[in-house]
């Protein structure tokens, strides 16, 4: 039995008062970040404002500040104060096999975390809540999905709303034509140079694009019912529960002290770089439900 007194003394005996679950030796992705000296983060290129590159070609956003929460208490747990950080850019069709090939540790970006998705990948606690919708150009009159029949639509390859979109028109015999583009920017671009009258997509994400359109905002909409409600979580391999007991630690201890809701602020409610960009897109019931409680649960359950 391990036994301390004091809170410096606490402190410094942590690791060997763990148990043998949480000790660093019980995670495989402990020790290879310790033996690396180094963490590697999978980041966005352009999913604002979530995971995003900024005017340095940077990574920020607001769930690239969760994952450099997760990053502090790594360091802690290992004792290593000054442990590297590396970064590799993925993007929704390699998201996956680079965690599963373990050329990343950790990926905090716009990953729904769906059912079918555990079979590769193991799925931190949820950290956005959001729904699945399209953005369209004001005049196009385009108000729900019925209104796409027999017309072309973008949507991100490699996504949950590419399987959705695909499935709408099958079952509303809609006939869309679908642009599976390589990422967001790529998606929303369809929609500005006329290849396609919608982008369906998270609505925060879809609210980050117009944003960033300056003057050129108002010339869109999100619009639509939601298709599904989905949650986005970091992901980390499989098989490695004392890693992601640490992911989802740090996680619910930011949404149960309002740390996360500050966050949330931050990114969605003011000026965001590199062009001070405002989505204005406040905290929805069902964030404020997720934070009282957080979860793990897939979006498909």
């Amino acid at each position: 039995m391990c036994r301390v007194t004091g809170f410096a003394l606490l402190m410094a005996a942590q690791m060997a008062c763990a148990s043998p679950a949480e000790q660093p030796e019980a995670s495989p992705t402990l020790r290879k970040i310790a033996e690396n000296n180094s963490i590697v983060l999978g980041v966005r290129e352009s999913s604002v404002p979530f995971s995003y590159l900024d005017a340095k070609q940077q990574p920020i956003g607001y769930s690239q500040s969760i994952a450099l929460k997760i990053v502090d208490e790594v360091r802690r747990r290992l004792g290593k104060p000054h442990l590297a950080v590396s970064t590799v850019v993925v993007t929704s069709t390699n998201r996956l096999s680079y965690v599963v090939n373990h050329q990343i540790d950790l990926e905090c970006g716009s990953t729904a975390h769906i059912r079918d998705r555990e079979q590769l990948v193991a799925f931190s606690n949820s950290f956005f809540d959001y729904g699945i919708r399209m953005a369209v150009k004001r005049k196009s009159g385009i108000r729900n999905y019925s209104d796409l029949a027999g017309k072309t639509v973008s949507t991100t390859a490699g996504t949950s709303d590419e399987q959705l979109i695909r499935e709408l028109s099958l079952n509303q015999k809609l006939d869309l034509r679908i642009i599976s583009a390589r990422d967001h920017a790529e998606g929303f671009n369809a929609i500005k140079t006329g290849r396609a009258v919608a982008f369906v997509m998270d609505d925060p994400l879809l609210y980050g694009k117009i944003a960033q359109e300056g003057a050129a905002q108002r010339d869109y909409v999100v619009t639509g019912d939601p298709l599904a409600h989905e949650a986005y979580a970091c992901i980390m391999r499989k098989g490695d529960p004392v890693f992601k007991q640490l992911a989802d630690d740090v996680i619910a201890g930011m949404q149960r002290s309002g740390e996360a809701e500050k966050l949330y602020n931050t990114w969605f409610m003011q000026p965001i770089p590199p062009d001070n960009i405002n989505l204005r897109f406040p905290l929805s019931q069902e964030m404020r439900a997720l934070f009282a409680n957080p979860n793990d649960r897939p979006s498909d359950n």
